[in-house]
């Protein structure tokens, strides 16, 4: 967008209603550009413009509402090489993650759901004999059920992949009829802002997609509580899932909740080590550990435990940290200075509960690493079920290590946690694995691999959140059953 980067609302760019503030590298801790700060007068007119717009947009055919969603995807593309290092610049991510992960997925989103044209959102039903009845008289009745949209949705994105969560919410949303406000992350919402340029040029009527960004918390919060939107789309904390819960509930928000996780990684006597360590490096290696899927709790066969702690600890001197614009980097900066000293208290947490810190990330040295929010991969082992760097989701480079004598005893520590968000099981027995991944509490479970299938539904048991998306489950998320009937 250039050196200045604005709100759009009902189809015009404008300022910040409070001004603007400045968007932080997290490798280098200088200036990337300003964003526009949003007031809550902003946030109420984003949604009131959704508002109006919906009547129009939800009657929209859907080959036309694909048309707008193929243009997005192509235009993302088109723009790839502009906005990979905009992204990377913004969420610290690797040349790695950055170029594979940040901007190809969100092109790919827009372009399975502008696919929409061969998805069936009607449920027709057979006739049914109803017996007459004070309510009216009897015969057969048919029946259809309509997938309606819900209505305005809310879209408030995290920052470890903004544009491609945003991407998972906005697309299968516009597809199914509703109109959207997304509210960016606050520590790296440019490249959103670019998304909803593209939008912009590529003809989606005004008032369908708008954007407010804001480093306070007033302006979401008032998207929350506004009577124009009809459902909040949340990825982030556990504790603002709550809070969030907590105030849709008075105007019946309709919530879509993906929050925290503790990814446990059960690793059976028979695994195979080498598949194991690969996957748990993931905490490490992938953004920083800054990743909800992430498998932060070994959960470790005493028979094989030594062994994998062993090849965990070398595998940790391989992971170079460093600047993202290094290809050679692994490891780059966590979010902000704020993640980097929580990270840190962690990592003392876990030594002062008795844990066996065999690598320590804490403030690494080397080039490059002068400035910048920087942990390096932190492997506690000899940890408990009861300790709080076990229990608690750290969102960094840390992996903890528990011991189990049996398979009764590493399920049950599995389970035995307030998140339920995506799991691990390594076995040579696979039908063993499958039966032990029906046992555990958690919306995904991967068996003997880190690798996602991105048309199954996503989301958590327990404290990990709310509802599905994910493929067709978008789709689903996005609109509400309505049936209709008539005499037959």
């Amino acid at each position: 967008m250039g050196d200045e980067y604005q709100l759009l609302i009902d189809g015009q760019w404008r300022a910040g209603g409070a001004g603007s503030y400045t968007v932080m590298n997290p490798a280098t801790e200088e200036r990337v550009n300003d964003a526009p700060e949003a007031s809550v007068a902003d946030a109420r007119d984003a949604a009131a413009a959704a508002r109006a717009a919906l009547p129009a947009w939800s009657r929209t055919p859907l080959a036309d509402r694909a048309r707008l969603l193929h243009a997005v995807a192509e235009r993302l593309q088109e723009r790839s090489e502009s906005l990979i290092p905009l992204i990377m610049s913004e969420t610290g991510a690797t040349v790695s993650v950055g170029s594979r992960m940040q901007v190809p997925i969100a092109v790919e989103r827009f372009g399975r759901y502008a696919r929409i044209t061969a998805y069936d959102l009607q449920i027709p039903l057979p006739p049914s004999p109803v017996n007459a009845s004070p309510l009216a008289p009897g015969g057969m009745i048919g029946g259809i059920v309509e997938r309606s949209p819900v209505g305005v949705v809310g879209c408030i994105s995290p920052y470890n992949f903004p544009l491609v969560n945003m991407a998972g919410k906005v697309a299968p949303a516009l597809a199914a009829g509703n109109t959207v406000v997304m509210k960016a992350p606050m520590q790296d919402p440019l490249a959103i802002i670019e998304l909803a340029q593209v939008c912009d040029e590529v003809g989606f009527p005004k008032g369908v997609v708008n954007v407010i960004t804001s480093a306070a918390p007033e302006p979401a919060a008032a998207l929350v509580e506004s009577r124009d939107i009809d459902m909040i789309s949340f990825t982030g904390s556990t504790g603002v899932g709550v809070r969030i819960n907590e105030a849709g509930a008075k105007t019946m928000k309709r919530l879509l909740l993906e929050l925290g996780g503790k990814g446990a990684c059960v690793v059976f006597e028979d695994a195979d080590l080498a598949s194991a360590v690969t996957c748990l490096v993931s905490t490490w290696a992938f953004h920083s550990g800054q990743i909800c899927t992430a498998p932060t709790r070994a959960i470790v066969h005493r028979k094989v435990y030594d062994e994998l702690v062993s090849k965990l600890s070398g595998a940790a001197g391989y992971l170079k940290v460093g600047p993202p614009t290094d290809p050679a980097t692994i490891v780059g900066p966590v979010i902000s200075a704020s993640q980097r000293d929580r990270i840190e208290s962690y990592i003392a947490i876990g030594r002062s509960e008795g844990g066996e810190v065999l690598v320590d990330g804490t403030r690494p040295e080397g080039p490059g690493l002068e400035t910048g929010f920087y942990v390096g991969p932190t492997l506690i082992a000899g940890c408990r079920n009861d300790m709080r760097v076990v229990r608690e989701e750290i969102f960094g480079p840390v992996l903890t290590v528990v011991p189990f004598d049996d398979d009764e005893e590493g399920i049950a520590i599995a389970n035995d946690c307030d998140f339920g968000l995506y799991n691990y099981v390594f076995t040579k027995d696979t039908s063993k694995g499958y039966e032990v991944a029906k046992r555990l509490r958690s919306g995904q479970v991967g068996i003997n691999t880190a690798q996602r299938n991105g048309e199954t539904p996503f989301g958590g048991f327990k404290m990990s959140g709310v509802g599905r998306d994910g493929g067709i489950f978008g789709i689903h998320a996005y609109t509400e059953l309505q049936s209709i009937v008539w005499p037959g």
